[in-house]
């Protein structure tokens, strides 16, 4: 799932594309939830459309925190780059939001996901931070 020629910050957003990539297109539920849990699931569903369509420049710049992308831009080709690279190596997967906590009122939350890699199930914990009104995946936890 990681790609070694970028390591740790390569490992964040591998994990972060894996569980966001959709097999068939679907998005992100976010019906279930409401008020800034709904907002919180919505930038999931937001980052994942980004992915299915190889869009790196908004992941870089709508979905992604800023320090993430910053320490993305510090790698051979920059955030983009780093990007394009890992969508070509990732299969498709499904995800579902189980659960959102906000757990610092607009500033913090943390999103339970579940996909699937390779027909087995994956639970995995999104962090995101609020910047400029808007949730953005900040790496797993």
């Amino acid at each position: 799932m990681a790609f070694p020629r970028y390591a740790s910050l390569g490992s964040v957003l591998a994990a972060l594309v894996v569980v966001s990539v959709s097999a068939c297109g679907k998005t992100v539920s976010t019906s279930s939830f409401s008020g800034e849990q709904h907002d919180v699931a919505q930038a999931i569903s937001n980052f994942q459309s980004d992915v299915s369509g190889g869009d790196e420049k908004k992941l870089c710049t709508s979905d992604l925190a800023a320090a993430l992308v910053e320490r993305l831009n510090s790698a051979s080709g920059g955030c983009r780059q780093v990007i394009k690279n890992q969508l070509a190596e990732v299969e498709s997967y499904d995800l579902t939001v189980e659960s959102v906590q906000v757990t610092v009122p607009g500033h913090a939350a943390s999103a339970r996901v579940r996909s699937i890699e390779a027909g087995k199930t994956r639970p995995s914990t999104l962090s995101l931070v609020k910047e400029g009104g808007k949730w953005k995946l900040a790496g797993t936890a």
